[in-house]
């Protein structure tokens, strides 16, 4: 049983068994494709941001920094975006995979499938898996999204440190009851997000975040992922 720790507004007390919290936050995070059009309280956005400030970094850098949008502001950035995105092709900051191969290739295309029969897309309809791409764009309906940079002159590194934040503040945002997804898709329209947010140059631009509450109704929210076993992760070295 741990001691209670008060650490920067965050108060953590007793736990039993402390993975068994972890591990219940990783098994029930999914990345929410529906979203319902109700807000998240401010505090409660508050709370999850504070949360994941807590991630770690390479000599506590925190090299990154968050655009957060609510209300009128998330409607206006949705309609540039989509839009933008209607129009132009992608335009990462950060070079994107050249290409999926092997088992990153089998894991990428059964995870595509699942959404795709979750939807109704059928197999070699590329119109409908197109417009079900586009509501990337659209933030799935969301009422909020963030826009994660990092700060340009650490190169992979920040890239690396800010992504720890995005895991840290996805299992945040699950502890909350907060549905969210990480879209490398919004990152794909940097030149549209950079000036609609006024960006800085000494900013890259990493990865989006659509959050809000889950559509539990909706059939894109009806499948999980799986997993890869430890031994296809792990070589083990014991002398």
């Amino acid at each position: 049983m741990s001691a209670d720790v008060s650490t920067e507004g965050i108060v953590v007390g007793p736990v039993d068994d402390e993975s068994a919290v972890l591990e219940n936050l990783l098994a029930t995070r999914w990345s929410c494709r529906a979203f319902e059009p109700r807000e998240v309280p401010r505090p409660l956005i508050e709370r999850m941001f504070t949360l994941a400030q807590r991630s770690a970094s390479w000599c506590n850098t925190q090299p990154w920094q968050v655009v957060v949008t609510s209300g009128a502001g998330t409607g206006r950035f949705r309609d540039g975006l989509a839009e933008y995105a209607s129009g132009h092709g992608a335009a990462f900051e950060f070079d994107p995979p050249a290409e999926y191969r092997g088992v990153y290739r089998d894991r990428r295309r059964a995870s595509g499938w699942q959404l795709y029969q979750a939807v109704g897309v059928e197999r070699g309809d590329r119109a409908a898996s197109a417009r079900q791409s586009f509501e990337n764009f659209r933030l799935f309906g969301a009422p909020h999204v963030a826009i994660i940079t990092t700060d340009a002159e650490q190169g992979v590194y920040g890239a690396v440190d800010s992504g720890l934040y995005l895991g840290t503040l996805l299992l945040a945002a699950r502890s909350l009851g907060i549905a969210a997804i990480p879209q490398a898709a919004l990152a794909s329209q940097s030149p549209f997000i950079r000036e609609h947010f006024g960006i800085a140059d000494d900013r890259k631009i990493l990865v989006g975040i659509s959050f809000g509450y889950a559509d539990l109704d909706h059939p894109a929210n009806s499948y999980r992922t799986a997993r890869a076993t430890l031994d296809e992760v792990v070589t083990w070295q014991d002398r």
